[in-house]
């Protein structure tokens, strides 16, 4: 059986398990870590707060610095009224050199390959390490991958290199937009519409702090670098909810809005989002003038970094010899590249897959993507072992 034909196998196994992000990935992480502690594998697990989802972190090879992390996320984004044409759960093969099921692209298919190959890691006489790091809740902000990062950069070996898995067609990708969302709540004090000062109207507070974010949409336009790679060329900021008021003659006892960044590498996220905490305080202190139970808060939905371009960075450099790819490009989608960059590490992104896929009805992953996906596995087993 060839390494390929035992991804595909793999892949199956790990299609079967429904882990939209709403559900547990448990027993997908018993599956995985029996196989790499099969394969001689020192396994960590870091569970989510609580205990319903977990982080899975393991190492093959020798216990020194410098090895290389293949980074996957486990959960899958949800099936719900999407029109199928076969089970989504059931790896499907309809001859045409495609695989359909709910994450084959994104990302299980990353996931299978690297675990196809731990054996061979594991006998390769490595001179430094492969780290396994596959993750929860990316789909829904990237949020299990902080705790993972933390527990692979307080253990030892540390890792120099990471190559987050996502579709990119196995070409290399060397930067991505940021996510950076919130949730603005409200709260006034009802009152007739003609009595002004004996309420607060929530919703019309609401107005100057979204006109606020309007504005640094228009400054982040205008930010841009007239050689900027992204299209379109500058970060962006919407509000894409809002919602609030009872009657159109009622002072609104409730407002909220949600507003969704999507930053380049030189945006400045945490000026915009202090001017945002600095105008909402401001705006609780004058609702409170006429209401003073009148409150204004501001919650974090989702936070990921941008991925920024490394000059020369050995993540890119050993994806290039992997692959043979040796063109420059940006996605618009966020993975977390950017986290694991914070961290310290030299990143890229590079995995089988079409992102034009990913999250479709019939999501597909081609069995040429998987046999190239098995060929970087092969190459870097040769490169460990150097």
């Amino acid at each position: 059986m060839s390494r390929t034909d035992t991804a595909l196998e793999i892949l199956r196994d790990l299609v079967a398990f429904d882990t939209t992000s709403r559900l547990s990935n448990l027993e997908l992480i018993d599956w995985v870590e029996a196989r790499l502690l099969a394969a001689g594998a020192r396994c960590v697990r870091v569970p989510s707060d609580d205990g319903q989802k977990a982080n899975l972190h393991g190492v093959i090879g020798p216990d020194v610095d410098g090895g290389v992390v293949l980074s996957g996320h486990t959960d899958v984004v949800p099936v719900d009224g999407q029109p199928w044409t076969s089970n989504p759960f059931i790896l499907t093969d309809k001859g045409d050199g495609r695989l359909y099921g709910r994450g084959t692209c994104d990302m299980k298919g990353f996931i299978a390959c690297a675990l196809a190959y731990a054996d061979q890691f594991a006998a390769g006489d490595l001179k430094r390490p492969v780290h396994f790091a596959f993750s929860f809740d990316e789909e829904v902000g990237c949020l299990g991958a902080p705790a993972l990062i933390e527990e692979i950069m307080q253990q030892s070996p540390k890792p120099s290199i990471v190559v987050v898995g996502e579709p990119t067609e196995m070409k290399v990708v060397s930067a991505h937009k940021g996510l950076f969302s919130v949730r603005v709540a409200l709260t006034g004090h009802e009152a007739h519409s003609s009595l002004v000062y004996d309420g607060a109207c929530a919703v019309t507070h609401a107005v100057p702090l979204m006109q606020y974010l309007y504005e640094s949409a228009q400054a982040m336009v205008e930010a841009a670098p007239e050689d900027s790679p992204f299209d379109p060329p500058h970060g962006t900021l919407t509000i894409g909810k809002m919602q609030g008021g009872t009657a159109l003659n009622i002072l609104a006892l409730k407002g909220e809005f949600q507003s969704l960044m999507r930053p380049c590498p030189w945006d400045d996220v945490q000026a915009i989002y202090d001017g945002l905490l600095e105008r909402a305080a401001e705006t609780q202190a004058r609702m409170r003038q006429y209401a003073p139970e009148a409150q204004v808060t501001v919650e974090v939905l989702s936070n990921v970094p941008a991925f920024r371009p490394e000059d020369d960075g050995a993540a890119e450099r050993l994806a290039r010899q992997l692959t043979g790819d040796n063109a420059s490009r940006v996605v618009a989608y966020g993975t977390e590249a950017g986290q694991f960059q914070q961290a310290g590490l030299s990143v890229v992104v590079c995995g089988p897959g079409s992102i034009a896929q990913a999250h479709q009805p019939d999501e597909f992953i081609a069995i040429d993507q998987m046999r190239q996906g098995c060929l970087f596995m092969e190459k870097l087993v040769r490169h460990l072992a150097q």
